[in-house]
């Protein structure tokens, strides 16, 4: 499990990331352009002759240009970082979520902040496996963090935890938090980061938008009531 934040008596939070190897993908985008068009050349010969040749080099470049378009936008486009808050003595829990448009790379994607009671909570768990092409048997698995109408399992949102495959271990983490407070907490090897504005020389990270709550959120997500 990911080093938390900021945990004290009034908060914990959370660090998530919408790709767990950031800053690989957006070096596709410059390869989605080049590759189709050396491609192209490479069956030059195939082609009747030049137009036949510039139409399908034209159409390979377009699908290269809307694929670069969308490495970029994954690897860049989600913030910083996609933190959890959860205020034990409001027994509240505040999500910052990330939500590409996959056919729409050049769209505005959308960043909200949210914020739901703590006992209309629940962690749903998820498996996934399957045969790779290579006929090697992969599986998965996850906690999401499931939001009800109160009194009812009628779920209105969701939120993946995204704990580096280690989402049983970051409930069961958050759960002693809001039940029983920090010091029952195992202490952390690593020192809380601050992803904002934490020196990196990781091209995607740099041009990724920081996390900015909104102003009554944050201070009522890191504050006990009055």
């Amino acid at each position: 499990m990911s080093t938390p934040n900021h945990v004290d008596d009034v908060y914990l939070e959370l660090p998530r990331s919408y790709l767990d190897l950031r800053g690989l993908v957006i070096w596709f985008a410059p390869l989605s352009v080049v590759l189709p068009f050396l491609a192209s050349l490479l069956i030059f010969d195939a082609f009747s002759g030049v137009l036949e040749f510039l139409a399908y080099m034209s159409g390979f470049e377009l699908l290269g240009i809307f694929s670069a378009f969308l490495f970029f936008r994954l690897d860049a486009s989600a913030p910083r970082d996609l933190p959890l808050r959860f205020n034990r003595l409001r027994r509240r829990m505040y999500a910052y979520e990330f939500k590409p448009i996959l056919w729409n790379p050049f769209a505005r994607w959308p960043v909200r902040a949210a914020a739901y009671d703590w006992d209309d909570v629940r962690a749903e768990a998820w498996s996934q496996g399957g045969m790779a092409g290579s006929g090697v048997y992969f599986s998965k698995s996850g906690v999401v963090l499931s939001v009800v109408k109160p009194g009812t399992n009628e779920v209105v949102d969701r939120f993946q935890l995204r704990a580096k495959a280690n989402d049983e271990k970051a409930w069961a983490y958050i759960c002693t938090y809001m039940q029983q407070g920090p010091q029952a907490l195992p202490p952390s090897k690593w020192k809380p980061r601050d992803w904002n504005n934490e020196p990196t020389m990781n091209l995607a990270r740099l041009l990724a938008p920081k996390v900015k709550w909104p102003e009554e959120m944050d201070v009522e997500s890191r504050t006990a009531p009055s």
